[in-house]
This record gives C-alpha cells, sequence and structure tokens, in this order.
C-alpha cells in the first residue's frame, strides 16, 4: 500500500505541475513539503514513543499540560493522541493498567471511546454505553474543562434536550470561560445539522467571539459557522444578503486572529485552512492565497476532509485553484468583489 500511494503521489505531482502551471509564488511550499496535521514539536516526541508501544512521554505531556491549565493545548494533544490510538492501543492499554486512576489516562481512554461509539451507525446506543468513562474523566480533575467538551459531544450524539446540553454547558464554562473545543461543540449541536439553526449558529458564535480575547482560538468561532452554512447546499442557496454579510463579517474576523501569529505557525493552521476555505467560496481568492501563505506547510484534516475524499489532495486544488484566480484576474486594490461563487 505504501509504495502503492507513493507511486501515485508521483503521478499526481506532475500532473498538477502541469495543470497549474511550473512555479509557486514566494511563500508557497512544493505540493511534496505539504504535510497533513503534522504533530508540533511538543506532540512529536509523544507520538514516536507511542509508536514504540512506550505511554510515558504522552502521560508526561498531558500532565504537564493539566498541571500548567493549558487547556487548548492538552485538548489538541488529547485529540492527536486518540487518533493515533484507534488504530494502535497498546501504549494507553499499559498506561491504564500502570495507573488505573491516572486523570490523563481516564481522559484519553473516555475519548478514544467517544471516538470509536460515533464511527458506528448505532452511534446513539454505544454513547450511552461510555457515560460513565466520561464521568470519570471529569471526576478526575474537577479543574479541568476538556472532558466537558466530551460530555458535551456524547449529548449531542445522545439526543439530549437543551436543558441537558446547558446543563454542561454550564460546567464547561466555569472551569474555562473561553475554551475552543467546549465552544466548538456547542456551535455544533446548535447547528441546523443537529438541534438548531444557522442563525443560532451566527447568534452564538457572535456573540462568543464578542467576549473572547483578541488572540483567542475563539474569535474563529464565527466563520465554523460560515462553513457549517456553506456546506449546506441548499440553505447556501437561499442566503439572504444578511447572512451572507455575516459571513464575510466572520471571515474577516479570522483574518485579524490570524494576522496575530506568525506564518508557518502550526497554533491556528486549523483556523488558516477553514478560512481559505471559506474565503475561497466567497470569491475572495488574494486574500485565500494569503492565507495559504500564512499556512505555509501546515495543511489539517479539517475542514478538507468535510468537503473532499482525499484531504490533503483537497488542500492543493482549493490552493492551485486560488493561485489560477488570481493569476486570471488581478485587482486594482481592494479584496474581489463577491461573484457568487460558493465552492471551487
Amino acid at each position: 500500500m505504501v509504495c502503492t500511494m507513493a507511486f501515485l503521489r508521483a503521478l499526481l505531482n506532475p500532473a498538477r505541475a502541469f495543470r497549474y502551471g511550473p512555479g509557486l509564488p514566494a511563500g508557497l511550499p512544493a505540493d511534496d513539503a505539504v504535510l497533513l496535521d503534522a504533530p508540533d514539536g511538543r506532540l512529536s516526541p509523544a507520538l514516536v514513543a507511542a509508536a514504540l508501544g512506550e505511554y510515558e512521554p504522552a502521560a508526561k505531556l498531558l500532565a504537564t499540560t493539566r498541571d500548567a491549565a493549558e487547556w487548548e493545548t492538552r485538548d489538541r494533544c488529547l485529540s492527536r493522541l486518540v487518533v493515533f490510538a484507534r488504530n494502535r492501543d497498546g501504549w494507553l492499554t499499559d498506561w491504564l493498567a500502570a495507573a488505573p486512576r491516572d486523570p490523563d489516562a481516564l481522559l484519553v481512554k473516555a475519548e478514544l471511546a467517544v471516538h470509536r461509539a460515533w464511527e458506528s451507525p448505532a452511534h446513539a446506543e454505544l454513547l450511552r454505553e461510555v457515560a460513565p468513562l466520561i464521568t470519570a474523566a471529569t471526576e478526575a480533575d474537577p479543574r479541568d474543562p476538556v472532558p466537558w467538551r466530551l460530555a458535551l459531544d456524547h449529548a449531542r450524539g445522545t439526543h439530549a434536550p437543551h436543558t441537558v446540553f446547558e446543563a454542561l454547558w454550564e460546567q464547561a464554562v466555569r472551569r474555562s470561560a473561553h475554551h475552543y473545543g467546549c465552544h466548538v461543540a456547542a456551535l455544533q449541536y446548535l447547528s441546523a445539522a443537529w438541534y438548531g439553526s444557522h442563525r443560532e449558529c451566527f447568534d452564538f458564535a457572535e456573540r462568543a467571539a464578542e467576549d473572547a480575547a483578541s488572540d483567542s482560538l475563539v474569535q474563529a468561532l464565527p466563520v465554523r459557522a460560515a462553513f457549517a452554512l456553506l456546506c449546506d447546499e441548499g440553505a447556501a442557496v437561499r442566503a439572504t444578503s444578511v447572512l451572507e454579510d455575516r459571513i464575510d463579517a466572520a471571515a474577516d474576523l479570522a483574518i485579524g486572529l490570524s494576522a496575530r501569529f506568525a506564518a508557518g505557525d502550526p497554533w491556528p493552521a486549523e483556523v488558516r485552512n477553514l478560512l481559505a476555505h471559506v474565503l475561497g467560496a466567497r470569491g475572495r481568492s488574494d486574500e485565500a492565497l494569503e492565507q495559504f501563505r500564512l499556512i505555509g506547510a501546515h495543511a489539517t484534516s479539517f475542514p478538507w476532509a468535510s468537503v473532499s475524499d482525499d484531504a490533503l489532495g483537497g488542500f492543493l486544488d482549493a490552493r492551485a485553484d486560488a493561485r489560477l484566480r488570481v493569476a486570471s484576474w488581478k485587482p486594482s486594490r481592494g479584496r474581489p468583489e463577491h461573484d457568487g461563487r460558493r465552492g471551487h
């Protein structure tokens, strides 16, 4: 499989170069230099050790984030470790055997169980069965908001009523008022695909962004609401000028957030990937291309896996599309007029 994929990639790369031209604008890495969900310097050793069946570096990393109350970093590291554990969980089994009450091991165990339950068509029933694991994680360290993000996702999947969700939300924000993961979980619950509407999503996201610091990832919450609307083809076609204005305002807000971080910084990479997609969908190709420059080599599964069967290929195609559009139409100044295109 590895050899086959390498061979296909060798065929695809020249095809892209032929289609989109031989050169890349300054600041854009070559296609074969782009990595999908590349771990940062703190996470890499834990993943390498886990691949060798060793849990100690992962345990130390999560313990450090918990002790320092680095909740955003903790949540991000947890998610990546769980993605790895979905296929290779021997290190987690050993960790739980050695320290069955470790708050960090219990958190990984609960998140992994939630992920596996969601993969089943019968996810609502399976999620109900893993509820005790989430409870154990929330009780292991009462300060930690990350288990409450799991509880919010769990509530959505088990069709919990608004009253139950609101009670969980209160517990989450009591621990961290602006925790991005918890806000994303709430936004999903309020989405038109679940128990709310696009307007409810925007209302919630905009209020949260107003209350958050200017460099908080919560500033990207409105652009997530915009992405949900753009992915809902029927709603996107029916979108009023007011909703379209909210989409563009969300993109502008996320551009401001992106500008607060250095080019190539992996921390805002997912926000920048999402923003690049939304800008491209709105016909703002020059601004999308600038986000691709700031992204550098850090492609992320979200949002590309939501719009393509090949997340990395979707990223590269969207980047190439932005290049082509900018090359074929250079406005004299300012951002291009929106031409009604939604998508690539």
